[in-house]
């Protein structure tokens, strides 16, 4: 059985987390922000949980919306299962965390908490297709670079918890992809998604918001979105444009493409803007076109 977790991040579907029953106990996939994390625990108890219950956490990757309250639970005893390319930033987390908060500023602890260090022996680096297995249940790990580089989508059974490889869907909606700097990388991202699909998923899992229950057209979507926004962005970076100048104008067009596939409601509309800020698409997709450019990939 799977426990769906709203961490209610500024606006409810925003951010969920995951519980997975198992011999061995609960199994959670992602924490959420550290700001949230009395709340997490408020819902694991209502689905008869403690934080010390859990003694397993997967992570996708080590954005604060998805890894920071990591610690908390290592604190409690859990082993973190993270991408060995985010293990170093979860064990001494100084560096991210200084740097988020150069952009965030004094918002930085209202929106995601403080972070602290896990301890090496409480942290695992998972190599792709490594499986782990937990209480009868096998996590199989996909690396799927493209949203960053130090992404894993799970796989347990016929169903694959996303991450953001798998975009960002506001229930009932459309899927849009988060693209915030430093790692967006278009052709990875198709690369990932392609290994998705090879899974042939009964369900996707996301983390923003929910369960999908057609993985296909779900998936089939998202490629076309991140090249028609990828396509869209570049002719602004080509003329040399200011991210602040072009967001407006982004915004705009994100808003007419959710209105034209049926979302409607401006409540609604602002809840995609606040799980896919307008502004961090314009900076990741401004800075992959630079670093194409530079050949970097």
């Amino acid at each position: 059985m799977v426990h769906t977790l709203d961490l209610h991040f500024q606006v409810p579907n925003s951010i969920a987390v995951y519980v997975l029953e198992t011999s061995d106990g609960p199994v959670l996939v992602e924490t959420g922000p550290h700001s949230r994390f009395e709340h997490l625990e408020g819902e694991l108890e209502k689905i008869g949980y403690k934080v010390s219950d859990i003694k397993h956490v997967f992570l996708s990757h080590i954005h604060f919306d998805h890894a920071g309250a990591a610690w908390a639970f290592a604190e409690a005893g859990a082993t973190i299962y993270v991408h060995p390319r985010g293990w170093k930033h979860l064990h001494d987390p100084e560096r991210l965390y200084s740097s988020a908060k150069r952009i965030y500023g004094d918002m930085m602890e209202p929106l995601w908490g403080i972070m602290k260090a896990i301890p090496e022996e409480l942290l695992i680096a998972v190599e792709d297709e490594q499986e782990i297995e937990v209480g009868g249940k096998t996590f199989k790990a996909w690396h799927t670079p493209g949203h960053a580089n130090h992404h894993i989508a799970w796989q347990v059974d016929d169903i694959i918890f996303t991450g953001d490889v798998g975009g960002c869907r506001i229930p009932n909606g459309p899927v849009v992809p988060p693209c915030p700097p430093p790692d967006i990388n278009v052709e990875a991202w198709m690369n990932s998604i392609r290994i998705l699909k090879e899974q042939n998923p009964r369900l996707l899992y996301l983390t923003h918001f929910g369960v999908e229950e057609n993985p296909v057209e779900h998936l089939d979507r998202l490629e076309f979105i991140i090249k028609d926004w990828a396509d869209w962005m570049k002719p602004q970076w080509e003329a040399g444009r200011e991210v602040k100048d072009i967001t407006p104008e982004f915004l705009a067009y994100t808003s007419e493409q959710l209105r034209e596939a049926g979302v409607t409601d401006e409540i609604e509309l602002r809840k995609y803007e606040a799980a896919n800020p307008p502004y961090m698409s314009v900076a990741g997709l401004m800075r992959y076109w630079q670093k194409k450019s530079e050949g970097a990939f």
